[in-house]
C-alpha cells in the first residue's frame, strides 16, 4: 500500500466518522461496534 492509497482511505474513513458524529451522534458506529462485537464472539466460539 502506498503512502497516496492510505493517505485517501484515512481522509475517507474520518470524514466517515465525522459525518456520523455530526448527523447521526455516534449511532451508525455504536452499531458497527456492537455488531464487530458479536463477530468477534462468533468467531471465538468456533475457534
Amino acid at each position: 500500500m502506498t503512502n497516496s492509497i492510505a493517505l485517501f482511505l484515512a481522509t475517507i474513513i474520518l470524514s466517515l466518522l465525522a459525518v456520523d458524529w455530526l448527523m447521526f451522534d455516534w449511532a451508525n458506529l455504536v452499531y458497527l461496534l456492537k455488531k464487530g462485537t458479536t463477530l468477534i464472539e462468533w468467531m471465538a466460539f468456533w475457534r
